[in-house]
């Protein structure tokens, strides 16, 4: 079993409320997990609206479809107009048997 977990740092320079920033947020939350099957949480900056912080974690049986999709969860965050992504850090979870 492969692990990874992606942290993305995000700025939401337009988000002037709460209401505007989960208009933003929520289709990263709703889609990345029914398009790619992955966990999705907003792990961090809850109350503040021009911060968010993002947890993805993808698990698969090999170590190539974890980063598969991972990357396109990523790519998927990237290519938002409405935010910028101030950070992103992978890290691989060790799972004991």
């Amino acid at each position: 079993m492969h692990v990874l977990a992606l942290d993305l740092r995000l700025r939401l320079p337009h988000a002037d409320s709460l209401k505007a920033k989960r208009s933003v947020i929520r289709p990263i939350t709703e889609r990345l997990p029914n398009k790619l099957g992955v966990a999705v949480a907003e792990v961090e900056d809850q109350n503040e609206h021009r911060f968010s912080r993002i947890a993805v974690v993808a698990v698969s049986g090999s170590a190539r479809q974890t980063t598969e999709l991972i990357d396109e969860a990523e790519r998927f965050v990237w290519s938002r107009p409405d935010l910028e992504v101030l950070d992103a850090d992978r890290t691989w979870m060790e799972v004991d048997r």
